[in-house]
């Protein structure tokens, strides 16, 4: 009999272990206090806190996930059309290697802001538990809703959310 060999990349074992860590970390947290980060972007340093007074939407992603690259066209389209009315995207890249995330991009488009954390750290503040997942923030940093998973039925549902956040007055 010979023994099962797994192909399993480096990346996809980091972030299973993400996944198991972060059901420990955080069950819930709609309504909260969306935890501010620092990380390393494409450009600058991003941080959450210099988006205060915006709606956000926060994207956890990873170069091998297929519902991810599906994302991104969406992601564009709502930057674009949403930009001047106070709203950002921010997707944080999940790749243990960095030229994975840097390889993606240039095949994917990405017209918003992107941040990388090789470490995994802010996923494990958010509780993230699959990729994709999204958190919409509202102008004053509270987490408003959580979405894991993406696809075409998603779009209308999650820009309806978007569109309601933006004409909220603070």
């Amino acid at each position: 009999m010979r023994p099962i060999r797994l192909n399993i990349t480096l990346n996809k074992v980091f972030f299973i272990f993400i996944i198991l860590c972060s059901c420990i970390v955080h069950a819930d947290n709609i309504n909260q206090e969306a935890p501010d980060f620092e990380l390393p972007g494409k450009l600058e340093t991003v941080r959450l806190s210099d988006n205060k007074g915006k709606v956000v939407y926060l994207d956890f992603w990873a170069s091998w996930c297929g519902p991810c690259k599906q994302s991104f066209p969406w992601m564009n389209a709502m930057q674009e059309k949403y930009k001047n009315k106070g709203f950002e995207i921010i997707a944080v890249n999940l790749d243990a290697n960095n030229e994975d995330a840097q390889k993606f991009l240039i095949s994917t488009l990405a017209k918003f802001t992107v941040a990388f954390d090789i470490k995994g750290q802010t996923p494990l503040q958010y509780g993230v538990k699959g990729m994709p997942t999204s958190y919409l923030i509202d102008r004053d940093g509270k987490i408003v809703m959580q979405h894991m998973g993406f696809n075409a039925s998603d779009r209308e549902k999650l820009e309806q959310k978007i569109q309601n956040l933006l004409v909220e007055k603070k």
